[in-house]
């Protein structure tokens, strides 16, 4: 916990926990990226999902071990495929715009256990 990078190096649009309308909260970040910017995996592990999914666009999603995965989301293109084996801080993808995204971002998500958890405890 807390030594892992972040997956791009833009600044925090929205952060875990705020809310996103009267009902909703995010329950990851958004990082704000130009299109194109190279998305790193934060961690070793087996990609799980790579391909589009309805809200989240172009969707990567990595398992780092039997309870926790890693989701990247809004990319303009995908650097792997599912089953793909990839070691910590590898390109996944490359941030866009593809999904429900206002603009080119980032969407990043950690799910510990099923449930998403804060990245600010597990990244520097």
């Amino acid at each position: 916990k807390g030594s892992l990078p972040k997956p791009a190096p833009g600044r925090l649009l929205h952060r875990f926990g705020e809310r996103r309308d009267d009902q909703l909260r995010w329950q990851g970040w958004l990082i704000d990226a130009r299109r194109g910017d190279p998305i790193k995996t934060i961690h070793a592990g087996r990609v799980v999902y790579a391909d589009y999914l309805r809200g989240y666009g172009l969707l990567v999603i990595v398992e780092h071990d039997e309870r926790t995965l890693s989701l990247y989301a809004h990319n303009s293109e995908l650097s792997v495929e599912q089953g793909d084996q990839i070691p910590a801080k590898s390109v996944i993808a490359y941030a866009g715009d593809s999904g429900e995204a206002i603009g080119n971002a980032l969407y990043f998500e950690l799910r510990h256990n099923g449930l998403p958890v804060d990245p600010a405890e597990w990244l520097r």
